[in-house]
Parts: C-alpha cells; structure tokens; sequence
C-alpha cells in the first residue's frame, strides 16, 4: 500500500488574494485540491484560473458569509446577506431554515460514514485544525510528511495571501504561513523525496 495525500485549500473565493494563494501553492507547493464558496462572487479570472489548474474541486458549506441559496429569513440580516456574527447567527436561526440551506448548498451530500456505506471512498486519515494560529508551518507540515501512515491522508489547510478584504477575519495573516509551510518548493521536494503520491478527492 502506498501514501497518498491530499492537501485541501478551503475557502476559493473568500477573497481574490486567497484564491490567487491557493492558485500559487498549487504550482508551487503541494496544494491538490481546492473547496470553493457558492455564496460569494467570485471573479471570472478566477474561476477561469481555477478551471485551468488542474485542481480538485469540491464545495466550502458556508453559512455565515455571502448570501444563502435558500432565501432563509432567518439566517440573514437586513442587506439579505449571512449574519456574520456566529453567536447572533446561533440564537436566531430557525433550524428548518439551515437544514434547507445545507441542502441547497451540497444537493443533500453524504457524510463520511454514509458515504463510505454506500461504497465511495473516503481518506483514511484527516489532519488539520481549526484555532487562532497557523498550523501548517513549514516544519509542522515536513514533520506530518515524515510520519503520514499508508492510505489516503488529508490535511485540511487556509492558505493565502492576505489583504484588507480579510481585515476582518479572525484567520486573515495566518494564511500567509500557511503559503510557506504548503506552497513553496520546499514542501513540495519534502513530498517527492518521502514517495508520497500527491491527489485529490476525484481520483480516490
């Protein structure tokens, strides 16, 4: 059995610098795959970049950012845009209404365990946090590389480059470090040398 690896990218379409990031760390790093966000604009630059590059893509469920598929009234504020504070966004969200915008967004995807049942594959390994700092550092990824099991891993990341667009994001020039740690050369020649095969979701 050999190690394959996907490295994951949320968050395509957040803003033009990010996606411009995960675009780079794809040809420079060892960014695979790619999960883009259906409730923002995104640019046709960047969607035809994206097109292009020879990306895994999948779909970012959103519910706090952009405006919902669904028309659910209590999931927006007054502008019909996401309530973008969580807490306010928890306290006031009809639970119908979010089932119906999930629904809309994903067309009733599977989870893991309904999607392994059914006979499609899944990783078998998955790494990667969610926390106010960085978490693929360069030496944090090299280290997770020098010990990925066999089978099909994932590391979940944020990569980007950061701009005034992500001032408000609580996750904005943490992206940058992630830029290093997954889309320079040195990750990239990390993963030749160890035999690790990189790929995405659509080839499992």
């Amino acid at each position: 059995m050999m190690r394959r690896l996907i490295v994951n990218a949320d968050d395509f379409g957040l803003a033009p610098q990010v996606s411009a990031g995960i675009l780079t760390a794809h040809r420079h790093g060892i960014v695979s795959s790619t999960t883009a966000l259906v409730t923002v604009a995104i640019d046709d630059d960047s969607v035809g970049a994206l097109r292009d590059s020879g990306l895994g893509v999948g779909l970012h469920v959103n519910l706090t950012l952009g405006r919902p598929l669904s028309g659910g009234r209590s999931l927006v504020d007054a502008k019909g845009r996401f309530v973008r504070d969580g807490r306010h966004a928890v306290a006031r969200a009809d639970g119908r209404d979010v089932a119906r915008e999930v629904s809309a967004q994903i067309q009733d995807e599977s989870a893991r365990a309904r999607a392994r049942s059914a006979g499609l594959r899944t990783p078998d390994h998955f790494f990667g946090e969610s926390g106010p700092g960085p978490y693929w550092s360069l030496a944090r990824t090299l280290a997770h590389l020098k010990t990925l099991p066999l089978g099909v891993s994932e590391f979940m990341a944020h990569p980007g480059w950061f701009d005034d667009e992500l001032a408000y994001s609580r996750y904005g020039r943490q992206r940058e470090t992630e830029m290093v740690g997954l889309g320079t050369p040195a990750a990239r020649a990390a993963v030749e040398s160890l035999g690790i095969r990189l790929c995405h979701f659509g080839v499992l």
